[in-house]
């Protein structure tokens, strides 16, 4: 079986927020991690060396940037789009696919999260069974609530032993980090990892919606 794992990211730092810990301790199973940083704006420069210096603290094996215009994959072609997320994924050809929550306040989540789930249909992507939507601070959490926006997470990783390399993945964003009681600042990432530990008796651990499991 080809042991990789694919992390969808709309943007540079969304694969750590929403599943960090989950693809350090995947990687220390044995699966290659694949991250698709998805979107670049005015400051993809730097941006992109802050992710392939985390990246590197993780162990990713490969980090594709498909460079598409961030805030602005609504205006794109559908066809354009999804034929890139194909591309990506008939290259890699991975076991474990991870997307952001279709119901995330940015709209460039649900695009891409949309264009990855046309990606993974099991005729055209037979090598992946397990796909897992993630929650991401500061997008999942302040979206309009309704029944179509909720994250309800139904499968959770123990991270435990991976929260400090995690915090340590996410400290490269310098320019995407704030102060508490921002979201997206390390003490709101531990304080979400703790929480989402306590409802499964662990010290910390990452939250997923499980879209689709072959076993």
């Amino acid at each position: 079986m080809n042991r990789k794992v694919l992390v969808f990211a709309p943007h540079n730092d969304d694969e750590v927020l929403g599943a960090g810990g989950t693809m350090i301790k995947l990687q220390k199973k044995g699966f290659e991690i694949v991250v698709c940083e998805v979107t670049a704006g005015p400051t993809a420069k730097v941006i992109k060396e802050e992710a392939k210096q985390a990246h590197g603290r993780m162990k990713v094996s490969e980090t594709i940037f498909l460079d598409l215009p961030a805030c602005g994959l609504e205006e794109m072609s559908k066809t354009q789009m999804n034929g890139a997320f194909c591309k990506v994924v008939r290259d890699v050809k991975p076991e474990i696919v991870f997307i952001p929550h279709y119901g995330d306040m940015h709209l460039d989540h649900r695009w891409v999260a949309e264009a990855a789930m046309v990606a993974v249909r099991p005729l055209h992507a037979p090598s992946v069974k397990t796909v897992l939507a993630y929650e991401t601070l500061s997008e999942t959490e302040w979206n309009t609530p309704s029944v179509n926006n909720a994250f309800i997470p139904n499968c959770w990783v123990d991270i435990s032993d991976e929260i400090e390399e995690k915090l340590a993945a996410m400290e490269c964003y310098r320019s995407q980090l704030n102060d508490f009681p921002h979201p997206r600042s390390l003490r709101a990432i531990r304080a979400l990892a703790e929480y989402r530990g306590s409802t499964i008796g662990a010290e910390a651990a990452e939250a997923f919606m499980l879209i689709r499991g072959v076993f």
